[in-house]
């Protein structure tokens, strides 16, 4: 059973598209229902995040999964797959399983070492788990994950400074009007982004903070906690009107700040300027938004670029990180190969106990003259035969486990026995 991950990410593609495969909610359930159905996927777990969608996949054929996977994609995407190919990436055996470690470590972020993606790759899993999509395989892949997540950011400085996109959109705002103690700033959006982005706001001392939301509940408890006031999202154009800054961060599928919208408060605003930051993929501002007068809006795609020049300072952590990484593959290896073999020689071992059984039934009269210690020196010493009859194959397969001399030794052992 091999391990795929087929996906894009913020370096492969961009935001448009991007943002046409970015699921959210409900949609994820679907979505890994959709791939569990198609005939080369075993076994799923879908991450989908503001800088990635990826599927992550165990089958026993890699060009069948890679065909259902980008299926799947090109159905999201709506293109065709030459077009999409251009864009997706896609990895299998040792080099996805340090792929999904580094992307948990915090190393594939846009904010190098950036804590919200080991809760999302947690996410990501325990969705498909209620879902019924991964068994053994990606479960042991995934714990693992979520482990090497751990140990990165206990062990290493990868996690210090700026380690989230809602902080690093915060200090972007910060170098671009300086102080923030003068500035009225809503956050829109209530989510894990939207706290995080609100807690960090309050911690620079902002004038005034205000969180509009979809859920009212939700976003007063955000804004109790962040010592600001909430508003019902129907009220956001009165509030944008007198905002110096905007951070957007929901999940909707369709823009929540549309060019109707923005136009009507640029009117209301006297060409006072606005700094929008749209941190949400999909985008939560239309496009047209960022043409009107006074207007600033900076995405996903320009805060990766800020956020590439702090990863310098970080290089050494980053190091000891992928030092992490690499011994945490190995450790993974070994155990998936062990798991591997597991099944055969459980059954090799069965099958020669069941011939032992056998004929100590056949010779059950002249067994039955023996007294008790006799008869369990013969039940040890035929334990004993089978045990040392079955070492050598036993440690060669352990040995050999995952190349293809191990493989052949499996398929020999078989059809030598007869086993499933």
């Amino acid at each position: 059973m091999a391990i795929v991950v087929i996906g894009l990410n913020h370096r492969t593609a961009p935001l448009d598209v991007l943002e046409r495969v970015t699921l959210n909610g409900d949609a994820r359930a679907k979505a890994l229902v959709d791939l569990r159905l198609r005939p080369n996927l075993s076994e799923v777990v879908l991450l989908s995040t503001c800088n990635r969608t990826e599927v992550y996949a165990a089958t026993e054929r890699f060009h069948g999964a890679y065909a259902d996977i980008r299926d799947f994609f090109c159905g999201l995407a709506g293109l065709a797959p030459d077009e999409l190919a251009l864009h997706l990436v896609s990895q299998y055996d040792e080099e996805a399983a340090t792929h999904l470690f580094e992307v948990a470590a915090g190393l594939r972020s846009a904010v190098l070492g950036e804590s919200e993606i080991l809760g999302q790759v947690r996410d990501a899993w325990q969705l498909a788990q209620r879902e019924g999509t991964p068994r053994a395989s990606l479960n042991l892949l995934f714990r693992r994950a979520l482990e090497v997540g751990k140990r990165a950011r206990s062990e290493t400085g990868i996690g210090r400074g700026t380690a989230s996109v809602s902080q690093a959109a915060v200090e972007m705002a910060e170098e671009r009007l300086g102080s923030l103690s003068r500035s009225k700033v809503v956050v829109v959006g209530a989510g894990e982004v939207g706290e995080a982005a609100a807690v960090a706001l309050a911690g620079r001392g902002v004038a005034e903070l205000v969180v509009a939301n979809r859920t009212p509940e939700r976003g007063a408890a955000l804004a109790a906690r962040a010592g600001g006031r909430v508003v019902a999202s129907r009220l956001l154009a009165d509030e944008l009107a007198t905002a110096d800054v905007v951070v957007t961060c929901t999940g909707a599928e369709l823009p929540v700040i549309d060019h109707e919208l923005m136009s009507s408060v640029v009117a209301r605003r006297s060409a006072r300027p606005l700094l929008v930051l749209d941190i949400a993929v999909p985008r939560d501002v239309e496009r047209r938004a960022a043409e009107l007068p006074g207007v600033t809006v900076l995405d996903i795609e320009d805060l990766s670029a800020w956020a590439d020049r702090g990863r310098q300072a970080r290089s050494g952590e980053a190091e000891l990180v992928r030092a992490i990484v690499a011994e945490e593959v190995d450790r993974y290896l070994d155990d998936a190969s062990a798991r591997e073999v597991a099944p055969i020689l459980g059954a090799l071992h069965d099958r020669a106990e069941h011939v032992r059984q056998a004929e100590l039934a056949r010779f059950q009269r002249k067994l039955t003259e023996l007294d008790p210690r006799e008869r369990e020196a013969v039940e040890a010493l035929t334990r004993g035969l089978i045990a040392k009859l079955l070492r050598p194959p036993t440690v060669r397969l352990k040995e050999d486990a995952g190349t293809p001399r191990g493989e052949r030794n499996a398929s020999a052992l078989r059809d030598l026995f007869d086993l499933p």
